[in-house]
């Protein structure tokens, strides 16, 4: 039987309804009231290092995270790692892990929409999935994996759809990575090896703007003058910004800021096409770099990896337009 270390760090899947229908925080995880059906899959070692809603979370909780795993693959305690977490920042947690630990083993975070005494509750059901993904031979090397309601997703591609449906986590221009079936586990495929860059600096300033039709200069000048250490911006479209906005970005990028495109599209990726104003191929000119698929939240943690690892700009601009 394979031994898993899960880390509990809060959430809706550790969480309760009250009598007035608030969903409120629990002092005892009801996940793991559940020994029997647990132990039936894994020999299942659980710890709590901190218990904190998912708005609450920071790098600083990842890296508590972080530091957890590399200790155990240090000492080989463990075959492989399941995580429960809130759903509105895990996606985010998924993929910062992803970025930074170097190992073959499983790790699966999994979550719940629904608290544990709620009718149609999916806590549990999430949590024994993601358990026998963690101990599948074949979930070797696939790196950091989220499971939700029978689906397995990459940390890359995976992304909070819909603010309360169980189906919420999805996949946009990929699919999941694979499914689970009453009876096994199945692949569809396998995600690409990526770069992985230890170094975390929490103090790093990366703010994420979000274009809109006649967007002004204020805010990114704010930023220029404010010496911030990168910016995401989610652009229109294929990567393109309104004329009206391009003062404030000259003048970031005249303060050696890095500023990465993302695009504000659900699906698609962004590129240098229109040679425009405002448009991607002047934006690349300027020194934009474009990021491969990539939402804006992740792009911002990916940014921040780089320059915790101090890439130069070419090096960032080759690690935001690999397919990693």
């Amino acid at each position: 039987m394979k031994k898993l270390l899960v880390i509990h760090t809060g959430g809706t899947i550790s969480m309760s309804q009250d009598e007035s229908n608030k969903v409120v925080t629990n002092k005892d995880n009801p996940i793991s009231n559940h020994q029997n059906i647990i132990n039936q899959y894994a020999d299942v070692t659980e710890i709590t290092p901190f218990n904190v809603p998912s708005p609450h979370m920071n790098i600083a909780y990842v890296e508590t995270l972080k530091q957890i795993i590399n200790q155990s693959e240090d000492q080989d305690d463990y075959d492989g790692y399941v995580i429960t977490h809130g759903t509105d920042t895990l996606e985010e947690t998924a993929y910062l892990l992803d970025l930074t630990i170097d190992t073959s083993k499983p790790i699966v975070i999994t979550g719940a929409m629904r608290s544990s005494n709620e009718i149609g509750a999916d806590g549990l059901y999430n949590f024994l999935s993601a358990i026998r993904v963690a101990i599948s031979d074949e979930s070797l090397n696939m790196g950091v994996m989220v499971v939700f309601n029978d689906e397995i997703h990459t940390a890359r591609n995976v992304t909070k759809t819909h603010t309360s449906n169980t189906n919420t986590f999805q996949s946009p221009n990929h699919g999941p990575l694979g499914v689970i079936t009453k009876q096994s586990v199945q692949f569809h495929h396998k995600p690409f090896g990526h770069l992985v860059l230890t170094d975390i600096n929490q103090s790093l300033n990366i703010p994420l703007v979000k274009a809109y039709m006649g967007m002004n200069s204020d805010v990114l000048a704010f930023y220029s003058k404010k010496q911030v250490d990168g910016i995401i911006i989610e652009a229109l479209g294929q990567g393109n910004l309104p004329p009206t906005c391009l003062e404030g970005l000259n003048q970031c990028l005249n303060n050696n800021i890095p500023v990465i495109l993302v695009s504000r599209s659900f699906n698609g990726i962004v590129g240098p096409i229109y040679a425009y104003e405002g448009g991607g191929a002047t934006l690349e000119q300027k020194g934009v770099i474009f990021s491969n698929g990539l939402n804006g939240q992740k792009a911002r943690l990916k940014l921040l990896i780089g320059l915790s690892n101090h890439l130069t700009k070419a090096q960032l601009k080759k690690y935001f337009e690999a397919q990693l």
